[in-house]
């Protein structure tokens, strides 16, 4: 495969690995080098595909101190695919960043598409999808109660990401900001063989979920102010 640009963003499957399209194999195939947020996670994904490339760590805690390397780098002539633990890299995971710098620097990116695990959340939720608003994960502390004051005003449906321990705690501060009977869904495990999905009213979902353990990623898709 010729490549083109310099940097490819190349999304990975959100759980099923045959969720990955011929493109993005032909890509990891041609790079010369693989930044990974985590080497170990994407290694078995490259292993099942018999792709050996070299790997390099690139994650949240990391980029600010590597993109310019990594530039300079591209700049030199070498090709690079960024790819996350799962799904589209950007999406609540490291890229902004590079991407950026690349473009600062006058180098070609090119992102494919493919597999982000908001979109089937939102499709599954039977929710309107022609306008939309994407908050991924909400801030733990600070800020997190004027934002969902101000989200509760939000005609437009919600989506944001969730880990599976905090998952109750969000969905009470939801059903006291935006009302109990307000629409919403839940999705976890996505393409994976447990997946699950969830609709109803927001006292539904919680009383729902309150009575088993949640385990997986999980995408909460609430519905806009009436």
């Amino acid at each position: 495969m010729e490549l083109k640009a310099s940097l490819y963003i190349v999304p990975t499957p959100i759980g099923n690995l045959a969720d990955i399209t011929l493109r993005a194999l032909e890509v990891l195939k041609a790079v010369d080098l693989i930044l990974a947020e985590d080497t170990r996670t994407s290694g078995k994904l490259l292993k099942h595909y018999l792709i050996s490339k070299p790997l390099q760590s690139f994650h949240n805690f990391n980029e600010h101190k590597v993109v310019h390397t990594l530039v300079k780098r591209l700049q030199e002539g070498e090709k690079m695919a960024l790819v996350s633990d799962a799904g589209t890299p950007g999406i609540s995971d490291p890229g902004f960043l590079i991407v950026r710098a690349a473009l600062q620097a006058g180098i070609e990116v090119d992102c494919l598409p493919g597999a982000t695990a908001f979109v089937p959340a939102l499709i599954k939720s039977g929710l309107p999808c022609d306008r939309f608003v994407f908050e991924g994960f909400l801030p733990h502390k600070k800020g997190r109660q004027t934002l969902l004051k101000k989200l509760a005003e939000e005609e437009r449906t919600m989506v944001f990401y969730e880990s599976p321990h905090r998952l109750i705690k969000t969905l009470e501060q939801f059903k006291e900001y935006f009302g109990l009977e307000r629409q919403a869904s839940v999705s976890r495990e996505l393409t994976k063989l447990f997946e699950e999905t969830k609709n109803g009213t927001l006292e539904e979902i919680l009383q729902y979920f309150s009575a088993k353990e949640v385990k997986g990623e999980v995408v909460i898709v609430v519905g806009g102010k009436q």
